[in-house]
């Protein structure tokens, strides 16, 4: 891991890519729940995670707050990757759209984002999530508001 780095002198993408290699720690969320970045781009992001049992809702599958938060982050990092040094981002609006249940011990789900418009003042962005066998779980869009100083 790199001994000190200003992440304020980052472009987004950089920031992003050194995560994904390992240079950078992962956000302290995608540790809690288990969720790495696998992949990142000049506009896309893509997260992996286990769904598992601690993950549950009363009724025995996984918590739609699961799906929802793998979801904002892969569209947040994809904002993100498209942001210059010093210039950060948050959720402004997050909509999900849930097809299926996903299940403890179904095996990885896989969340893309990827940037539908970057403006000065707001981005969008479009996300999948699918089961490892290929089927869609949900689908979400979001609003990210640019933060400049």
């Amino acid at each position: 891991m790199t001994a000190t780095v200003d992440l304020a002198s980052l472009t987004g993408l950089e920031t992003m890519q050194l995560i994904v290699a390992g240079e950078l720690p992962p956000p302290g969320i995608a540790v809690l729940l288990g969720m790495g970045v696998v992949e990142v781009g000049d506009g896309f992001a893509t997260f992996e995670l286990s769904p598992d049992e601690r993950m549950m809702n009363p009724i025995g599958s996984i918590h739609g707050g699961i799906a929802a938060t793998i979801l904002d982050s892969c569209l947040g990092c994809a904002v993100h990757t498209t942001l210059p040094a010093g210039v950060g981002y948050t959720t402004a609006q997050l909509n999900v759209h849930y097809l299926r249940a996903m299940r403890p011990g179904m095996g990885p789900v896989r969340a893309t984002g990827t940037v539908l418009h970057r403006g000065r003042t707001q981005s969008t962005a479009e996300g999948k999530l699918y089961s490892s066998d290929g089927t869609l779980i949900a689908h979400a869009t979001t609003t990210c508001l640019i933060l400049t100083r």
